[in-house]
């Protein structure tokens, strides 16, 4: 069931019940949590517009052009629907998630995690962390902020700070923690000398620009590889410039475009070994257009569609021809 808005599966796959997870290769959960927000909420809507933003017939088929695949049916994708996360309680609903994504990744398929505001980051890798062991896991992260704050409005809980529970919790190691795309006036020296003190490795938006997107991810890419098994994707779509996102909480200009986003999270998803993936930040109430939702639900079609090609083992070259590939 979802929470919120129509109750419909990501793009017509089919539905299924945590209590009972099938035979599968990908489980799509909600995350309907916006209480971690500090400054504009709504993220609680936000898996409702992932789900349904498409142009296309909810059919569960979507054949990638640029991949040529179609992961919705190569890959065996199912739906369990959103678990319940009232903002009152918001212990209570992230171990709910925690526990979620732990059975999911207990079964060797890979959670894929609609948000919600960036607080879900840390039940989600911490679930997966759970399966493959703690310290196993590394972190690819794309986002405007760092979110590695301490204590924020007098709570240890917000979206300004799953990285940094993470983090302290030991579920994931500093020095296996990579982010990209930081820009803008927050955090202050404090916290990021203890992100150093980590081992934090965090690609600002002017070292992107200087060097390009494509040789910092490859950097990245080595780093999250090295003496992991296992490598979390989290995705806030505030890491794009606010003219191509603006449905989220906290915008920052000056961010990748669309186009750099959907193009990093397909190499990702084809070169590292993903165990998880969250799309988070999608506020709707502040969506024009549907823009921001649209672009999320194409960055959940470009990490599934990626991991559809990379299983089927074949080289993938985007310099070729469309109808070589």
């Amino acid at each position: 069931m979802t929470m919120f808005g129509p109750d419909i599966t990501f793009l017509g796959v089919p539905r299924c019940d945590l209590a009972a997870l099938p035979d599968a290769d990908v489980v799509i959960l909600g995350a309907p949590f916006d209480g971690g927000t500090s400054h504009r909420p709504g993220t609680r809507f936000g898996p409702s517009a992932i789900r349904q933003a498409c142009y296309l017939p909810q059919d569960g088929s979507r054949p990638s052009l640029a991949l040529r695949v179609d992961a919705l049916k190569d890959l065996r994708v199912v739906d369990a629907g959103d678990i319940t996360m009232y903002a009152p309680s918001a212990e209570a609903g992230l171990r709910a998630l925690e526990d979620a994504v732990f059975a999911v990744a207990a079964t060797g398929a890979i959670p894929v995690v609609l948000g919600g505001d960036h607080t879900i980051a840390w039940p989600d890798a911490t679930g997966v962390a759970r399966q493959l062991g703690f310290g196993r896991v590394s972190m690819v992260h794309f986002d405007a902020h760092a979110d590695t704050g301490d204590v924020e409005f007098g709570s240890l809980i917000g979206h300004g700070q799953p990285m940094r529970r993470l983090i302290e919790s030991g579920a994931l190691r500093g020095d296996r923690f990579l982010q990209i795309g930081l820009r803008g006036y927050w955090p202050g020296p404090e916290t990021l000398d203890w992100m150093a003190a980590q081992g934090m490795r965090s690609y600002e938006m002017s070292e992107i620009v200087a060097r390009g997107l494509d040789e910092c991810l490859t950097e990245a890419f080595a780093t999250a590889v090295d003496e992991c098994d296992g490598v979390f994707l989290s995705v806030d779509v505030d890491v794009v410039d606010p003219g191509m996102a603006p449905g989220t909480g906290t915008p920052e200009p000056g961010g990748l475009t669309s186009r750099q986003l959907l193009d990093a999270v397909r190499r990702c998803c084809y070169e590292l070994p993903i165990a998880g993936v969250d799309v988070v930040e999608v506020s709707p109430p502040y969506d024009h257009a549907e823009i921001t939702a649209y672009l999320a639900n194409r960055v959940v079609l470009e990490a599934l569609s990626a991991i559809a090609r990379r299983r089927r083992g074949d080289p993938w070259d985007p310099r070729r021809p469309l109808l070589d590939r």
